[in-house]
């Protein structure tokens, strides 16, 4: 994991932080803190699968429906679907997305995309800091594969 060492605790990548009581004395007293002591992860989203199985007439595909809620302010990591061909509709809320190659598109409550095997998803967040999102997805995917592979940590 990359990241900075403060003075009271480890700071991550990707994670914002506030300075807090745990600095020195000292540098409380001052108003200066050289580090960040509290440190608080930018939601993700949760993916609850509603309906898995086989395709009768295609043989090795697999057909799954899924309920994607992003809490307020969530963003999901940039990710792949493997060789899955995917749906994505907007039930609740705003998501921006971005497909490798493609612009950045907002999506509302009733719109829709898909995504072809193979695309990188590079963004993919709740526009809103107060209100929930959520997606309705479907996946085409072969047999046995991962929905969701997430890029390696940097």
């Amino acid at each position: 994991m990359i990241g900075i060492r403060p003075a009271c605790g480890f700071l991550a990548a990707g994670m914002v932080a506030t300075a807090t009581a745990c600095a020195p004395a000292a540098q409380r007293a001052t108003g200066r803190v050289a580090a960040v002591a509290t440190v608080s992860k930018q939601p993700s989203e949760t993916l609850t699968p509603l309906l898995e199985q086989a395709l009768p007439n295609v043989k090795g595909k697999r057909f799954t429906s899924a309920i994607v809620d992003f809490p307020p302010n969530a963003r999901a990591v940039p990710h792949r679907h493997g060789s899955a061909f995917v749906y994505a509709y907007v039930l609740q809320g705003t998501v921006r997305s971005r497909l490798a190659g493609g612009p950045v598109r907002t999506y509302h409550q009733g719109q829709n995309w898909v995504e072809q095997p193979g695309a990188h998803h590079l963004l993919t967040e709740n526009t809103s800091r107060t209100k929930p999102a959520k997606l309705l997805v479907i996946f085409i995917s072969n047999t046995g594969e991962k929905l969701k592979v997430d890029d390696p940590p940097r």
